[in-house]
């Protein structure tokens, strides 16, 4: 039998249910994030071992882009790294042609500096320029400017000017001037076609004949405040046409990585995600659509990583193959992590 309420029992009873969600809305607010429904275990070890020496970077290392035997980094304040193997499995900072402490960066005419968050390369390599996405100008930090740039990294200089910008700014949805561009990465137009991946801007299958001299293949940005990822034909010319949009599933997006051995595109969030990752591949619909979703490796804190690379599959060994991650926060004075990746 259910007793009946007087009107003090009810104002008490709701009073008493109020503090109760109150505390249960407060708890989720501040609680660390759980990881996402459907992600599953990392798929490598679990181990992560740091991979540079201390305090050799410090804070704001970002983007992360793998080379063979070379690894580039780019770093917030206006920086780029060329890293070469320390001999004990990590990487180290390159002390030739002026590699030392790293190369600052300009915007083309040789002023400014960029914000640098994302670093590729094309299937030229690095002898076709280095690529960096750029969210502003950190002399003139409140504006937006949304850019990929271009670098040669032949010459011996401590600077180093653009030699083209692609400044997206005003075809991308409007962002605050923190929360733009983070990743970069390129996807051949190979993997493309053979996929059947419409493009946006005509709604017929990608043909990459519309496009003359645009370096064989797509650049994919991932903007941090619209948790998007945008696929852009940039033309050698300086004109750009988007071809894909791709909403990532996550509260916001660090870092992109095409990894040619999975023809998958790797969409990477910070700890605001508890290090999630996601990969991504053209579907029947020829689009780009979620395949997995991964966990960090369990042997890993949840660091504020901003940059991911994974290694060729030339260093596929025993089915299993090395990735790395950069941490912006220098967490215990190291900004470079190592894991593995089965292969």
């Amino acid at each position: 039998m259910t007793e009946s309420r007087t009107p003090e029992r009810r104002r008490r009873f709701l009073s008493s249910a109020a503090v109760v969600l109150s505390a249960l809305v407060v708890g989720a607010l501040t609680a660390a994030p759980a990881p996402a429904a459907g992600a599953v275990a990392w798929p490598g070890s679990s181990a992560v071992s740091t991979a540079d020496g201390s305090n050799v970077f410090g804070s704001d290392l970002s983007g992360l882009y793998q080379e063979r035997g070379v690894m580039w980094g780019v770093q917030n304040s206006g920086k780029l790294w060329r890293l070469v193997p320390n001999g004990s499995g990590g990487w180290k900072p390159d002390t030739a042609n002026g590699w030392g402490s790293g190369k600052s960066l300009r915007f083309t005419g040789g002023t400014g500096t960029p914000d640098d968050e994302g670093v590729t390369l094309t299937g030229a390599g690095s002898a076709g320029g280095v690529y960096v996405s750029s969210e502003r100008n950190a002399d003139s930090s409140s504006t937006s400017r949304l850019s990929v740039l271009r670098y040669d990294v032949s010459g011996s200089g401590g600077t180093l000017t653009a030699t083209r910008e692609w400044n997206l700014t005003a075809d991308l949805p409007s962002t605050g001037s923190n929360l733009g561009l983070e990743g970069v990465t390129w996807v051949p137009d190979g993997y493309l076609t053979g996929a059947g991946f419409k493009d946006a801007s005509t709604g017929a299958a990608y043909d990459p004949g519309r496009y003359p001299a645009h370096t064989g293949g797509v650049f994919f940005v991932g903007v941090e405040g619209s948790a998007k990822v945008y696929g852009y034909v940039l033309l050698e010319s300086g004109g750009f046409t988007k071809v894909a949009t791709v909403s990532s599933g996550m509260s916001g997006v660090m870092e992109l990585s095409w990894e040619p051995q999975a023809h998958r595109m790797w969409v990477v969030c910070d700890d605001n995600c508890s290090g999630q990752l996601r990969t991504f591949q053209v579907d029947g619909s020829g689009a780009f659509a979620l395949t997995a979703v991964y966990n960090r490796p369990a042997g890993m804190a949840n660091l504020n990583n901003e940059g991911f690379t994974l290694a060729g599959a030339d260093e596929c060994v025993g089915g299993s193959k090395p990735v790395y991650w950069a941490d912006d926060s220098n967490t215990g004075k190291h900004a470079l992590r190592k894991g593995s990746i089965t292969c």
